[in-house]
């Protein structure tokens, strides 16, 4: 097999290995030692896949060329070294390629034309819920729920590894997907063969070998937490992970580069988590949607790659791409301390050297379209809420700021209360007050620190000094720990620090998301009664990345970002209007205990870390998964290279994608007609459009379930529900903190259906359908804003919306529309729904559209009233990309990935 040599760039380095360089480029003119190193690690994907076909070499141009300020039109197109899947989004995306499979068949073609063309990974980490907790049965208990409820889901699952033969699964019980990524998948460089390519002997001689950087997409906004270790990954929404597996390369524009420099270090008191959130606030100041952030000089390369990949995972937080850290050997420091090879190690820091792509930048080094400047030794500790992870608080100002959040209309983030009725409010659940403010849940769970043991040692030494202080657990808190990987509780047990957070009720509860996703489980029933009957404005915290409205528990309103040893702290003082550096935490054996007499210091946390990182730990917990988890082995599969959907199935069902599919695609033309289904203000979530968490008895989910014959006690989650589109449909915008302004910012998922009166949005929808109507969907700044959730864009299309008006989007959830065949448009000239005095009541045209379509270029939305008036106003269009206008004409990725492998084949 011969190599493209584009350039002429195939060399070798450290004895014989081939590679493509990148400072070879400079032959051909192309002098790339100053972009970005996010960008060039990008650039020699580009260079390595320039084929002539599906990447050419004006791509490889393009981008060696770039310049830090410039308007972007230009298209890179990506091939990633691999795939990383989690089960919230994987089994919908396995869903998507068995239904692809079946279209096939259905065709007279051999189904087998279907399969990944990269490796893919699924872990299995969003399924376990916290039913159980405070106790030392809560992990087998909660497992074994997991199980049952799940059962048919991983069937399916084991169905798609025996069908496709790239397609691994980390089974249930193992940790959360970024953290087994960071410290198992990732190898940080990779290698292709020609006979592996020819299907010949693996058994190669390294002189036959391509070497090349580790890159990935994951179906997870998070996966950019692998920026951490240097490697180039970020979220993408399932349909474009799909149409990546099928040897499509991930499309998108030349971005910015943020340059972030960091100098100083973090003083005493002051942990990675608060570092994190105030790079959160400072990014969404900076503006850094749909942009890389790198962050280097001294500061950046002081910080070890755990802290680093803190920092990294918050990247959607911010609205950045990626949050992206160079390569140095801190990088191999921790690819040894987490049992990777020793020849791999060597090989890694001999491919970046040769790359020259070794060593955090230092400042002057690099060309960034903007550099901002932090010092480490500014930082505070911190807290982030009530309802937004950007919405950083200084920990002493917590108190006063949820006081003031209270009485706040709930138009400024607030939540609408009378001031008066703060402490007048109470209720008692056997002997212990709960009102506005209390905790109720305090979770140390998520990927984004449980990956990081200076905070968990930090969590477990506060948890100690609590104990020896004879602080006692608040009884009505619904305390949790879920680690993401098993490694966290190995460490915890060598240091003899779990019992001591077992003795505050931190048991551990599962290897998985959790809280963090919304899988917190039922609270207490008295104490879940007296929040509704009261509706008070109770609190939860914990040490994850999202805390957006209803996502960790329905009824709990507010939620706060923290460390895990701020975790413990709240959950002892049981409520947060409370300024834990002034006031005590709560009595102890010998009085008043403050948070200043149980912090551990820097020192004592250090004397602990050595523990942390032990080589051969990982080895061993992350060798052989089956036979370290038998309830997975216990589940059977199905075999065959096409799956037998059920149509009694509540879980698992052929989606209607490829319903009539044919080879012609569709055209391009205006839209005409369109009703309204919603009017939505700022910031609305995936969450808001998608939830992921508990599905309510009278929802229109819940009333199709219990239609079906499942108990209310067996609906379990949204999330657990993607394969099933009938359940998911009936989801979309059924977030019961969703407002629709329609009716006034009323909460729940409603509108106005045909005849003006008010219904659920899906049965609005429906009407609208039965009638051939189309649908518009007008929303305010960072439509989309969360979770990299396709369904959010899938169920946005079943109901028939075929237009989204917003003032702007974030990132994932724009290309998910385009993916999904639902057409972005956004607001010009400081125009919103409120501007032009939107009610619902209006019928709209999009005017210019047809198969001329340019990306980005102005289109007219016509807006005819109620009382006969009629009004133009000039919107964008937000496909943004050539290949995009392709999705859109053939009705999506899917459809057009699809044509073109039968057109192939």
């Amino acid at each position: 097999m011969s190599l493209p040599n584009s350039f002429n760039t195939l060399q070798t380095f450290a004895g014989g290995r081939k590679f493509y360089s990148l400072p070879a480029l400079a032959q051909a003119g192309l002098n790339v030692s100053r972009l970005p190193v996010s960008l060039r690690l990008v650039l020699e994907s580009v260079l390595r896949n320039c084929d002539g076909k599906r990447v050419l070499e004006s791509n490889v141009r393009e981008l060696a060329s770039w310049k830090p300020n410039e308007p972007r039109t230009a298209e890179i197109p990506f091939v990633v070294a691999r795939i990383v899947l989690q089960d919230f989004t994987g089994v919908p995306l396995l869903v998507d390629l068995a239904a692809m499979r079946s279209a096939v068949a259905k065709m007279g073609k051999n189904p087998k034309i279907i399969e990944p063309l990269v490796p893919v990974d699924l872990v299995v980490d969003h399924s376990v819920q916290v039913d159980f907790a405070g106790s030392a049965e809560a992990l087998q208990r909660n497992l074994e729920l997991e199980f049952t409820r799940n059962r048919e889901r991983y069937q399916f699952l084991k169905w798609g590894m025996q069908a496709f033969d790239t397609f691994k699964v980390v089974p249930p019980g193992i940790g959360i997907v970024h953290q087994v990524n960071l410290e198992y998948l990732a190898k940080g460089v990779l290698s292709a063969s020609r006979e592996v390519a020819n299907h010949k002997s693996q058994d190669a001689d390294l002189r036959s070998e391509i070497f090349f950087p580790d890159t990935l997409v994951g179906t997870d906004s998070h996966t950019t937490m692998i920026n951490g270790l240097g490697i180039v990954g970020w979220g993408v929404g399932g349909i474009e992970a799909e149409a990546g597996m099928l040897g499509q390369p991930v499309y998108f524009l030349t971005p910015d580069v943020v340059g972030v420099h960091l100098t100083g270090a973090l003083r005493e008191g002051v942990t990675a988590t608060d570092l994190a959130l105030t790079v959160t606030q400072l990014m969404r100041r900076t503006k850094v949607v749909g942009k890389f952030v790198e962050f280097f000089g001294p500061g950046a390369a002081a910080l070890p790659v755990v802290d680093r990949a803190t920092i990294a995972n918050m990247a959607p937080e911010y609205g950045a791409t990626m949050g992206f850290f160079p390569i140095d050997a801190e990088c191999t420091r921790y690819l040894r301390a987490t049992g990777r090879d020793e020849k791999l190690v060597e090989v890694y820091e001999a491919y970046y050297r040769a790359q020259g792509l070794w060593g955090i930048p230092q400042k002057g080094e690099i060309d960034y379209s903007q550099v901002v400047e932090l010092d480490l030794g500014t930082v505070v500790p911190s807290v982030a809420g009530p309802k937004r992870p950007q919405d950083r608080i200084e920990l002493p100002k917590l108190k006063e700021s949820f006081v003031g959040a209270f009485a706040k209309p709930v138009a400024e983030n607030g939540f609408g209360k009378k001031a008066e009725e703060f402490s007048t409010v109470k209720a008692e659940i056997n002997g212990t007050k709960v009102g506005h403010g209390s905790v109720l849940i305090a979770a140390i769970t998520s990927c984004t620190n449980t990956s990081n043991p200076s905070v968990m040692l930090a969590a477990g030494l506060l948890a100690k000094k609590a104990v020896e202080k004879g602080l006692k657990p608040n009884p009505v808190v619904k305390s949790s720990l879920a680690p993401g990987s098993r490694v966290v509780t190995d460490y915890l047990n060598r240091t003899g620090l779990t019992p001591y957070l077992d003795r505050l009720g931190f048991q551990t509860v599962g290897y998985g998301c959790t809280t963090c996703i919304g899988n917190s489980g039922p609270l207490a029933a008295p104490v879940e009664e007296a929040v509704v009957k009261h509706d008070l404005v109770a609190a939860s915290v914990l040490s994850g990345n999202r805390n957006f409205e209803a996502r960790v528990h329905q009824n709990i309103k507010s939620n706060f970002l923290m460390s895990p040893p701020l975790v413990v702290a709240f959950a002892l003082a049981g409520r947060v209007d409370v300024d834990l550096s002034r006031e005590p935490i709560g009595r102890g054996a010998a009085g008043d205990v403050y948070l200043k007499d149980i912090w551990p210091s820097l020192q004592e946390i250090r004397d602990q870390m050595s523990a942390a990182l032990k080589p051969e730990v990982f080895r061993r917990l992350y060798a052989d998964f089956a036979a370290q988890n038998p309830k997975w082995n216990e589940i059977p599969s199905s075999t065959g290279d096409v799956y037998a959907f059920d149509p009694q199935s509540t879980y698992i069902q052929e989606p209607p994608f490829f319903t009539n599919f044919g080879l012609q695609p569709g055209t391009i033309a205006e839209i005409r007609g369109a009703r309204v289904l919603g009017i939505f203000g700022d910031s609305v979530t995936t969450d808001h459009i998608s939830p992921a968490g508990a599905i309510k008895k009278t929802s229109p989910a819940g009333k199709y379930l219990l239609e079906h014959g499942v108990a209310f006690e067996d609906f379990n989650s949204y999330g657990s529900r993607r394969g099933n589109d009938r359940v998911m449909t009936r989801g979309t915008f059924a977030n019961v903190r969703i407002k629709n302004l329609m009716l006034g910012g009323e909460e729940g998922g409603n509108t106005l259906g045909p005849d003006g009166a008010k219904t659920s949005i899906h049965d609005a929808a429906l009407a609208y359908q039965r009638a051939g109507t189309p649908l518009i969907i007008f929303a305010g700044q960072e439509y989309g804003t969360g979770s990299s959730r396709d369904w959010a864009a899938k169920g946005t299309n079943l109901l028939g919306v075929k237009v989204v008006v917003a003032q702007s989007f974030e990132r994932i959830h724009r290309s998910n529309l385009v993916g999904m065949g639902v057409l972005p448009l956004q607001f010009k000239d400081g125009a919103t729904a409120a501007t032009l005095k939107l009610d619902g009541s209006e019928t709209c045209d999009v005017l210019g559209l047809g198969p001329g379509l340019k990306p980005q270029q102005d289109l007219a939305l016509r807006i005819k009233r109620r009382d006969g008036s009629v009004s133009d106003i000039q919107v964008t269009c937000r496909i943004d990309t050539p290949i995009e206008i392709d999705y859109y004409q053939h009705g999506g990725i899917l459809p057009y990935v699809l044509r073109q492998i039968v057109s192939k084949n």
